[in-house]
């Protein structure tokens, strides 16, 4: 495919590349030899000039963000990888986890001899029972193999520990996993202090996401250079797109940065099912807000074209909506799940988002009021940076962007004398209105 450059998934139709001996005969751990040949301060610069920023969400240069753990202090240093993968519509990571759980083992001994670790936990998302099954084969066949262990890191050790998470959405937050691996309720942390000086137990620790530590052994193997030539300036490289909803072929796709968004999907997943009309497109996780259809056919795929466009990459899932999607029920099932999954530590998320949802729901069931569209958009700045972390954020941004580009589907379910899909009986609403 002409928009297809495939550094992560390069290996994921491979048999048996799962295990130590198919990763190492395509490849597998190759960078060693040049990652023990630098000093850790070369391995962080040529992670900053390969221009890799953060796929779980945030986008930020990885580099850069190792580059904060201090240096000399007497305190063990963390990483943990964040394999929680609990936005809605993400189903990226769990490739890695499933078809090349090494290429992460090796990604995380790039960053732990980088910044100085030699303890990385792994969290994975509590339902991922093959892929933890998976993973932590592989790290006990690195173990038996002495790649990982005492003394496999140019005589420094490297202990990597599964941790099974306990099916929180809040745990996907850096602090709201640090706090869950340490056996504690799930809930952020205020910031600063930011994990990179005191994080895990009080330590100086890492957080990245799967997908981000995976990309690190075809940077050593290939150079910083080599992947900053691909996509854009700003965003280099590749990414892992979940694509869901109305298309023929669902799945997950890579793609390089800097292509058109609509094009990229279309030739990925075969375009809309059933011939039909695009209708929308949310680029990056139920948490960013919508595109309309002209938006996406005329928007780059890359975190600055993107924002341009008034939404965001985030984790790269990207939910396709066709032209007999009802945007009431989609609004309904987005906020009943903020809502549900808010930790109800800070006010501004605990109340909004239920009021998003409760107002959402009235409105879909036909007994919303006139008012109520301009009451869920004033609730919405009310939630955004008012939190310790940014799940008020995640519910409230979507909500605003909803009703900004499809207030008039709001408006006919209140004025249900103009249905706003076929499927709207006069007089009331069909519970099966529209899909998501």
């Amino acid at each position: 495919m002409k928009t297809m450059t495939k550094i992560i998934s390069a290996r994921f139709d491979i048999e048996g590349n799962h295990k130590l001996g198919g990763y190492k005969s395509n490849g597998g751990y190759q960078s060693l030899d040049k990652l023990f040949s630098m000093q850790p301060d070369e391995v962080i610069d040529e992670v900053k000039k390969s221009g890799l920023r953060g796929r779980g969400g945030a986008g930020f240069p990885t580099g850069m963000k190792w580059s904060f753990v201090p240096k000399n202090i007497d305190k063990p240093k963390y990483l943990c990888v964040n394999a929680d993968e609990g936005e809605p519509g993400t189903f990226k990571d769990r490739m890695i986890l499933d078809f090349d759980p090494h290429a992460l083992i090796e990604g995380i001994m790039i960053c732990c001899y980088a910044v100085g670790i030699e303890t990385a936990y792994v969290y994975i998302r509590g339902e991922y029972d093959h892929q933890i099954a998976r993973f932590s084969a592989a790290v006990g066949a690195a173990y038996d193999a002495g790649v990982i262990g005492k003394g496999a890191m140019k005589g420094r050790n490297l202990d990597i520990v599964v941790h099974k998470g306990a099916g929180a959405y809040i745990c996907g937050e850096e602090t709201g996993l640090i706090e869950s691996l340490e056996g504690k309720k799930g809930q952020p942390r205020p910031k600063p202090p930011f994990p990179a000086v005191e994080g895990v137990f009080g330590c100086p620790t890492v957080v990245n996401n799967v997908e981000t530590i995976a990309a690190l052994p075809w940077i050593m193997n290939n150079g910083a250079d080599a992947y900053a030539a691909i996509g854009t300036e700003k965003s280099t490289g590749t990414m892992l797109f979940s694509i869901s909803g109305m298309v023929e072929r669902p799945g997950v796709y890579e793609g390089t940065f800097g292509v058109n968004l609509w094009d990229f999907i279309e030739e990925s997943t075969g375009g809309i099912k059933d011939g039909k009309k695009l209708k929308a497109v949310i680029p990056g996780g139920s948490s960013s807000p919508i595109l309309t259809a002209e938006e996406a056919r005329n928007t780059a795929l890359d975190y600055e074209s993107i924002a341009a466009a008034g939404s965001m990459v985030g984790s790269g899932a990207i939910m396709v909506l066709d032209e007999d999607t009802c945007i009431v029920k989609a609004l309904e099932v987005i906020t009943r799940f903020y809502a549900h999954e808010s930790c109800g530590q800070c006010p501004p998320c605990r109340e909004g988002t239920h009021w998003l949802h409760q107002i959402a729901k009235r409105i879909r069931a036909g007994k919303g009021r006139p008012e109520d569209i301009d009451l869920i958009s004033s609730i919405c700045p009310d939630m955004m940076g008012r939190t310790v972390c940014v799940l008020a954020d995640a519910a409230a941004m979507p909500t605003a962007s909803y009703i900004e580009k499809f207030r008039h589907e709001f408006e006919a379910f209140i004025d249900t004398a103009s249905p706003p899909v076929r499927h709207l009986q006069p007089g009331g609403v069909n519970p099966e209105v529209g899909r998501l």
